[in-house]
């Protein structure tokens, strides 16, 4: 048991956290997303929401130089709830809005995918790592 960690971060997560280095990306998914498909590593959160994930995550993590958030764009440009939720776990207004398949592209790329049991869609985010400055 540690002090001081959000209690949504398991031993693994935080290890694949603390092997990422700068610029890289983990990607938090909905329970849609087809993570196993993309996934290079790929963790489930089946009893967690995106945004609680997220929030989490941040906690330990800062961000990237721009852009270090992404959020999947819904078909006709309309801002969800849980984008909403996601953007402010991700504690910065910039966001940037990528389509559907874009951010399939990118999240491929990603060091880590973890899929949650978020069941609300576009519920997806790519973070991008920054610098741990002590």
């Amino acid at each position: 048991m540690l002090t001081g960690i959000h209690p949504l971060l398991t031993g693994p997560l935080l290890l694949h956290l603390d092997e990422m280095g700068h610029s890289d990306a983990i990607v938090i998914a909905d329970a849609h997303f087809p993570a196993q498909r993309l996934a290079a590593r790929s963790l489930t959160f089946p009893a967690v929401t995106t945004p609680d994930l997220l929030a989490a995550v941040r906690t330990v993590v800062p961000l990237d130089d721009v852009p270090a958030v992404d959020l999947m764009a819904t078909p006709d440009g309309e801002i969800l709830p849980v984008q909403d939720e996601l953007t402010a776990a991700a504690g910065t207004d910039d966001v940037r809005f990528l389509d559907r398949l874009a951010f399939y592209d990118v999240a491929a790329g990603a060091y880590l995918i973890v899929r949650t049991g978020e069941t609300r869609i576009y519920g997806n985010v790519i973070l991008r790592k920054g610098v741990v400055m002590s």
